[in-house]
């Protein structure tokens, strides 16, 4: 039996391993960088491993230190996580010649499917549907557009060792697929030491749909049902859940048995995942076979009870599964929200920074519902430019689709994270789309509901007027706590009103209050008489200084984020962002005299839009450019995103070179002012 794992991995991956092998009663080994010294998978494993400097090259994609670690801490099992050296092929076989257990499939599997080549060649003998694309290797931009003709646009450009959304590329265009092939090749050296490409058809109105297989070493393989992935952006997903709503009974079969197929042809013997693409007509195609645990697992764990990581190990020490097909049963349904170090509101460029607030909420099993979050960051930790932007995996199960989603909605409500960007106010967005509770998505739902990029949910009127309630109540609770502190001038009490004006969203509000304290009835009334006299029952154990605001209104449950700001209230809920004013009467009155602040005019400068390294300056000081005009590139987090032209103008004044590290905001170039 195994005795010490080690972990070849970090983050929210490390620490869900660790759990496991703790339950069975494993030791663990976790290794760490420069950046992760502090990390939270290493103060969890009973033994830490430092190798090396923060960059992935330099330590978590080193296979010697990685050898050498095993053996100075004598582990005898390695299990890799996802990303990383987990489907590298010649590692599993390294560990194989030392005598050491890899926790994961065999090197053979991984060289057959880690290949997006090679393993369409093998469904297709295998007698699983493929999308039409071009087989072999591609060795120029000019080529990958005379491919792309053959085919036919739309064209995905993917990298052939790719994962995870890095190095693919969507092209409609000729000039697209030429800018689409570099951008993969750089992409895909730049993660995996591999920048081979190729090409396929774009499916239009696709779902993304997945497989989860599990195998042993006796030849004994079976699948746990299917995982929705179609809430993407950039190929990313961003949510997903299981069972999936568009499937039948009949379709998850056909592509349960044809995803067993394949796994069987190549003897594969861990967990893995075999993932499609879906169209409107439920015919579904091969994409591609990720020899690894993906990290959406936790949902098929959820609705099946099976820990995928206590099977993979299992397999691994040559246990007989002892799960058959027959025994599978899905249960409820489950939701997973990646939870990332990014902007939304800056098209999800990636934040870093130190994360000064993290306060998940609550984990455990309830009657008709579970709260799970993986996670590998702390409050105090640091999100590093180095790695992954995933700060956490938020996962819930209902008994059924909608009980899951109003669990994922509360669960998201009273989630506290402050100190960076974070796309908590998008997920929430997503929840409370119609589209979204309908089921009624694709793989392009992100680009055609938010085709202008995300700037906040769309306000609800009725949550408008609640909050302009609750805030009042806040307001009034802070005014008579104040107005009780003792030691204040002779002669000088502090006369609190019951009534006060509320402004939120550009909307005003008259909020009466009666009662002292516990249950409050709260009137909002619209002065201007567009809507009417909305009156409630309010009860809160909010406190000054609180930030995560928790309320029963008519006896629903109603929570939102909030920090004081001078006169009110900066209000998070449900993807809307509130500035919300409290006064009194004659205070709204006098507001009106007072000036805006108007915000500085940047149009005439070019700012970094997110911390990371310029790689690319693409143009010269005194350069006319044109508007859609590409001029600098940017990488972070192992991403480049490049720097276009707004406008048609003249490069006054180059602020930034090849090599800077810029922060949010700074300076790379000047334009002439007109």
């Amino acid at each position: 039996m195994i005795k010490k794992i080690l972990i070849a991995n970090r983050g929210e991956i490390a620490c869900r391993v660790i759990k496991t092998a703790k339950k069975m009663g494993i030791k663990t080994v976790s290794v760490y960088s420069d950046a992760d010294k502090n990390a939270l998978h290493v103060n969890m494993a009973d033994e830490n491993f430092y190798i090396g400097a923060s960059p992935v090259n330099q330590s978590y994609l080193v296979i010697d230190k990685i050898l050498k670690a095993i053996k100075d801490t004598g582990s005898d099992a390695v299990h890799p996580g996802y990303g990383f050296l987990s489907e590298n092929a010649e590692f599993a076989r390294k560990l194989e010649e030392i005598g050491v257990t890899f926790i994961g499939p065999n090197a053979h599997a991984i060289i057959s499917m880690g290949d997006k080549i090679t393993s369409k060649k093998i469904a297709i003998d295998a007698g699983v549907s493929c999308v039409p694309g071009h087989m072999g290797l591609i060795e120029s931009a000019d080529e990958a557009i005379k491919i792309s003709h053959k085919i036919g646009y739309p064209v995905m450009i993917k990298a052939s060792a790719g994962g995870g959304g890095k190095g693919m590329r969507i092209a409609w265009t000729d000039e697209e697929a030429r800018e689409g092939y570099q951008s993969s090749k750089n992409e895909a050296a730049n993660s995996f030491g591999d920048d081979r490409i190729f090409i396929e058809k774009f499916i239009e109105q696709p779902r993304h749909i997945e497989i989860q297989v599990l195998g042993d070493k006796h030849g004994n393989i079976i699948y746990l049902g299917e995982r929705e992935c179609s809430i993407q952006r950039r190929n990313q997903k961003v949510i997903e859940e299981a069972p999936s709503s568009f499937l039948d009974e009949k379709t998850r079969n056909a592509m349960g048995k044809e995803s067993v197929a394949l796994a069987k042809k190549v003897n594969y013997d861990s967990a893995g995942t075999v993932e499609f693409i879906v169209d409107k007509d439920k015919n579904f195609y091969f994409l591609e076979m990720n020899t690894r645990l993906q990290v959406e697992h936790p949902v098929t764990e959820l609705i099946t009870g099976v820990d995928l990581v206590e099977q993979m190990i299992k397999s691994a020490n040559g246990d007989i599964l002892s799960i058959s097909q027959e025994s599978v049963k899905l249960n409820g349904w489950a939701l997973e929200s990646r939870i990332y170090a990014e902007d939304p509101y800056r098209n999800f460029l990636p934040s870093i920074g130190r994360i000064k607030r993290y306060r998940p909420p609550s984990e455990g099993i309830w009657k008709d519902h579970v709260i799970r979050n993986d996670t590998g960051v702390f409050e105090g930790g640091e999100i590093s430019m180095y790695y992954d932007p995933m700060i956490a995996k938020l996962c819930t199960w209902g008994k059924n689709r909608d009980i899951a989603i109003n669990t994922m909605k509360d669960a998201l409500d009273v989630f506290e994270l402050d100190g960076i960007g974070h796309n908590i106010p998008f997920l929430q967005a997503v929840y409370d789309h119609d589209r979204f509770k309908s089921g009624n998505i694709t793989t392009a739902f992100i680009s055609e509901e938010y085709p202008d990029g995300f700037s906040g949910a769309e306000v609800n009127n009725q949550h408008t007027r609640r909050i302009a309630a609750i805030c009042a109540l806040m307001h009034d609770i802070t005014e008579h706590r104040a107005a009780d502190i003792s030691g204040a001038l002779p002669n000088h009490e502090r006369h609190v009103p019951d009534l006060w004006s509320v402004e939120i969203g550009g909307a005003h509000y008259a909020a009466d209050i009666n009662g002292e304290e516990g249950l409050r009835n709260i009137s909002i009334k619209d002065p201007d008489g567009g809507l009417d006299t909305l009156d409630m029952e309010v009860l809160t154990s909010w406190k000054p200084g609180q930030q995560l605001v928790k309320a029963f209104i008519d006896n629903s449950r109603f929570n939102f984020r909030a920090k004081k700001i001078s006169e009110g209230y900066k209000v998070w809920h449900r993807g809307c962002e509130f500035k919300v004013s409290v006064r009194t009467p004659r205070g709204a009155e006098l507001s009106k005299f007072m000036l805006e602040k108007i915000d500085p005019d940047t149009s005439n400068l070019l700012l970094c839009p997110m911390p990371g390294v310029i790689v690319s300056v693409l143009v010269e000081e005194g350069q006319e450019i044109q508007d859609g005009q590409a001029l600098a590139i940017v990488e972070a987090m192992k991403m480049e995103n490049t720097l276009r032209a707004e406008k048609q103008g003249i490069v006054a004044k180059l602020n930034a070179k090849v090599g800077d590290n810029l922060a949010v905001d700074d300076v790379i170039m000047e334009f002439e002012t007109e």
